[in-house]
Order: C-alpha cells, then sequence, then structure tokens
C-alpha cells in the first residue's frame, strides 16, 4: 500500500506539504515567515504556479519586482529567475505552487542568490 501522507518540510524561511506528488505535476503548500524569502533560483524543467491564498507577495521575476496580493496568481515559466518574499513584519504569506514539467526533483534548483548560504 503506498503512502499518500502529505510530506512536511521545515526551511529557515518557513516550510512546505507536498499535497500531491504525480508524474506530470507537483503540489505544495508553502509558508513564509514574516521578513523572510526564499532563494533567487530558476528551473530547467518544470514551471510553477502560484495561487496566493494569505498575506501579500513580493515576487521577483527576472530581476522585476511585483506585489501578488491574495487571490492573486503568478506564472513562472522554465528557465525563468524567480524569488519569493513576504514583505510582511507579523503575517505569514500562504501560497499554493503547482509544478509542471518533467521533472519536479530537488536538484533542479539552480540557486542564484540564497540569504541562507546555500547558493
Amino acid at each position: 500500500m503506498a503512502d499518500n501522507s502529505p510530506m512536511y518540510d521545515e526551511r529557515p524561511w518557513g516550510s512546505f506539504t507536498v499535497l500531491d506528488d504525480q508524474p506530470t505535476f507537483k503540489v505544495k503548500r508553502i509558508e513564509v515567515l514574516p521578513g523572510r524569502r526564499l532563494s533567487y533560483q530558476q528551473h530547467s524543467k518544470r514551471s510553477e504556479h502560484w495561487f496566493i491564498v494569505s498575506g501579500t507577495a513580493k515576487v521577483t521575476l527576472n530581476g522585476t519586482d511585483v506585489i501578488v496580493e491574495s487571490g492573486s496568481a503568478v506564472d513562472i515559466p522554465v528557465e525563468t529567475a524567480h524569488r519569493v518574499q513576504n514583505p510582511s513584519s507579523s503575517e505569514r504569506l500562504v501560497f499554493i505552487e503547482t509544478q509542471t514539467g518533467t521533472y519536479f526533483g530537488e536538484d533542479d534548483i539552480v540557486r542564484l542568490e540564497d540569504d541562507f548560504g546555500r547558493a
């Protein structure tokens, strides 16, 4: 019998839970702590779609910053340099990330900048 329970992982910037992991897509619930941000990164084998469900996101796409409010979404094509930041000083940012493509492993992350020494 397969284990279909969600996979939870804590990171220095917050946490994520894998809600679904299939051969052609992966879905995560991501929480970003106040004032924190993920690494500035890109992927060669997947695109991402982020739907903000709580809080406000500051999203950087190829060097351009945009503010994405709760109830809105942003698309990140393959090879696009991207980062998400929680600009709030008190509220968590929560968004649903849907990855589509041919491979979803963590080794498809090229970190261009990182606040936690992982670049």
